[in-house]
């Protein structure tokens, strides 16, 4: 019997292959629809990401949301900890982080009400399956111990998929928006 981390490898690479092709085949004006929700939550704080490798890329719907309120981006700051979320702004300087993604020069964290979450795969029924280090399932769960916490998965089309290997430990999306649709669990 294959264990769970194997199936869950299995997972990511056929996902990782899926977002690589609509990364190379995608087209202008992406994060459209994730401008459209976030523009229902002017003034709530939020945090996005720096795009890496093939992610779909939300910096224009995060620069917009930062002219209402604010915007942070995730910082990691040890394995197996929950993310912390410093204020970002489009023209912040940054510098290198974890994994290959940018963090503001300067730390300056605050608790977002509204994540908007990057990954590998998601399912119809709001699954994500993740890069595997559990940043997000510990920052959500203890974000939603706190207050309501909107998790809202950023993906293109292609990342949609059947039987996600997902854990207890897994915390689910609230939404799922794409090049093409908002979906709502």
């Amino acid at each position: 019997m294959t264990d769970l981390t194997e199936i869950k490898a299995a997972a990511r690479k056929a996902a990782f292959a899926r977002r690589k092709a609509a990364f190379d085949a995608r087209l202008p004006g992406a994060a459209g629809r994730l401008s459209e929700v976030l523009a229902g939550h002017r003034g709530v704080p939020i945090s996005g990401y720096m795009p890496i490798r093939t992610e779909i890329d939300p910096l224009p719907a995060m620069a917009e949301a930062s002219a209402y309120g604010p915007v942070g981006v995730p910082v990691i700051q040890a394995a197996a900890q929950p993310l912390k979320f410093s204020h970002w702004t489009p023209e912040g300087a940054l510098k290198d982080g974890p994994f290959g993604a940018k963090v503001p020069e300067v730390d300056d964290y605050f608790d977002p009400e509204i994540l908007i979450v990057p990954l590998v795969a998601f399912d119809a029924q709001g699954g994500r399956l993740g890069y595997g280090g559990g940043f997000y399932d510990r920052t959500l769960e203890g974000l939603r111990a706190k207050r309501p916490t909107l998790a809202i998965g950023f993906a293109f089309d292609a990342q949609e998929a059947e039987g996600l290997p997902l854990e207890p430990t897994d915390q689910p999306l609230d939404m799922v928006i794409t090049e093409s649709r908002v979906l709502t669990f």
